[in-house]
């Protein structure tokens, strides 16, 4: 594993941000957590990325207040395509 940030998906909705904090808090030094409300899903970003791999190994595919987690390597954010404002009407300029 390259980095040290995981992606966490599948999470119930009422999951906290303290309650991942905890739970991959026994696999190393976490350094931030972020979930997104909403969604189902979040992010851990570990110490190290022996941490990382550690906490990803060990949770992957575990139950975790009544789902399955799905631990992986986070990836960049992907770039968003800019779209103009105003006319054009509708025609993608090249």
């Amino acid at each position: 594993m390259q980095g040290s940030k995981l992606y966490v998906g599948n999470l119930s909705y009422s999951v906290t941000s303290d309650q991942l904090e905890e739970l991959f808090g026994a696999y190393g030094s976490v350094k931030q957590v972020t979930v997104i409300e909403g969604k189902g899903f979040g992010f851990v970003e570990m110490s190290s990325p022996a941490e990382a791999e550690k906490a990803k190994a060990a949770l992957d595919a575990t139950d975790f207040k009544g789902r399955t987690l799905k631990v992986d390597e986070a990836r960049p954010p992907r770039e968003r395509e800019r779209r103009g404002g105003g006319g054009g009407g509708g025609y993608r300029r090249f």
